[in-house]
């Protein structure tokens, strides 16, 4: 059986306007926007999954992160 997910969290660049999809390879569920906190106290911008906590770097366009909207 074969099931279409729909991709609701979509990363656009505020620059060029280029935007991707982004799901969890384990899980299949879309990723979501976050951030974590170095030691040194500033942040990265992640994509973290919800369901296995697994989190990667946010993708990049024009040399900045992505921004993330929820549709």
């Amino acid at each position: 059986m074969c099931y279409l997910r729909i991709m609701t969290n979509t990363y656009e660049c505020a620059q060029c306007g280029m935007s991707v999809n982004a799901q969890c390879g384990k899980c299949n569920v879309p990723l979501e926007n976050g951030q974590i906190t170095l030691d040194n106290g500033s942040t990265v911008q992640v994509s973290k999954c919800p369901s296995c906590e697994g989190k990667i770097k946010s993708p990049q366009c024009c040399g900045a992160d992505m921004n993330c909207t929820v549709n």
